[in-house]
């Protein structure tokens, strides 16, 4: 019984992963801003090895790095300023399908152990 209730348990905390975001306008998302550019055209191989490999990442870690990048410097936020610029105009939601987008890509990363 204990079993079934983890698993049940880590199912639904799985599922709300992508939950709150819509893949298919993340997808339109990432391209139309040209994301590949910075993060290699599968998000697992970015062009610098100092830029993170995004394919794969949890969302809602996804979506808070986003934010961060949006506040910018100061309290809780990222100073960065290409990254600033490129969410700079994007709402919670958008933020939200980019990372379920990205969430749902194949990876390598290793996100149990």
């Amino acid at each position: 019984m204990k079993k079934l209730i983890i698993a049940l348990f880590c199912g639904a905390v799985s599922l709300s992963a992508t939950a709150g975001g819509n893949i298919a306008n993340g997808e339109a998302l990432v391209k139309k801003r040209t994301c590949a550019t910075c993060h290699g055209a599968d998000f697992n191989k970015p062009t610098d090895p100092s830029y993170p490999r995004l394919a794969g990442q949890h969302a809602n870690y996804l979506k808070h790095a986003l934010v961060a990048y949006k506040r910018g410097d100061g309290p809780n936020g990222r100073n960065n300023p290409i990254m600033g610029a490129f969410v700079k105009d994007l709402s919670n939601q958008d933020m939200a399908d980019i990372a379920a987008y990205l969430h749902s890509l194949p990876s390598d990363l290793v996100l149990k152990r």
